[in-house]
């Protein structure tokens, strides 16, 4: 029996231990907030004010979130790597606690990372929202998919030389399929067009597909 106790206790435990130690070093928190904000400034001064559509928009928001995340979530596993503590992390609690741990401190990082940037976005790109139930909702399962793929892909690559490089080209095209509804659903809340339902359904169908995958593939690393 795992001295955590229960999976939920375990999961609660690891996300309190991330989150101390987030709190700590703020490293990968302070590197994605840094380049979000730098990039979402320099895509802003380099339009020079001119008008940009709501598609790209919807396109440079996503795109700033996937390589600030990029930038803060490839480094999950670092603490354990570099200290060799994490098969004895193991030895306290269940492999699919450590991961769902993992992931839900990823979501909660994200989450931050999109409270902080959202409205210097909207500032910068002098973007008015029209449906920001919808924008808030695509954002919710958008970030859920890359919690889910990054924190597979940080496990991956927690052992690689250039995990840095190799996790961004990985983890792109696992979480392409969650970009493009959510690009196509920002745009909408931006201009205030209808939509179909169906596309959130996707999003979040590929969301569980990710957890699911996840959860399977990460007992045999």
């Amino acid at each position: 029996m795992k001295l955590f106790g229960s999976r939920f206790e375990q999961i609660a435990s690891i996300v309190r231990k991330d989150f101390l130690i987030g709190l700590r070093r703020r490293a990968a928190w302070a590197a994605m907030m840094m380049f979000a904000l730098t990039a979402a400034a320099a895509l802003s001064l380099s339009t020079g004010g001119i008008f940009i559509e709501e598609k790209f928009l919807a396109a440079i928001f996503w795109v700033v979130i996937f390589f600030a995340a990029s930038a803060g979530v490839a480094s999950t596993f670092e603490d354990e790597a570099s200290a060799g503590t994490l098969p004895t992390l193991k030895l306290y609690a269940e492999a699919q606690a450590i991961l769902f741990g993992k992931m839900i401190y990823v979501f909660l990082s994200l989450v931050a990372l999109t409270i902080f940037i959202l409205p210097i976005f909207l500032i910068l790109f002098d973007v008015a929202v029209k449906n920001f139930f919808l924008l808030l909702a695509t954002i919710f399962f958008g970030l859920i998919g890359i919690s889910a793929a990054g924190t597979l892909t940080a496990a991956l690559t927690t052992s690689a030389s250039v995990k840095g490089g190799l996790f961004t080209v990985l983890l792109f095209p696992i979480t392409l399929p969650i970009f493009l509804p959510a690009i196509s659903l920002t745009e909408i809340s931006f201009s205030g067009g209808a939509f179909e339902s169906s596309s959130l359904v996707v999003a979040a169908i590929f969301d569980l597909i990710l957890m699911t995958a996840a959860s399977i593939l990460y007992d045999y690393l």
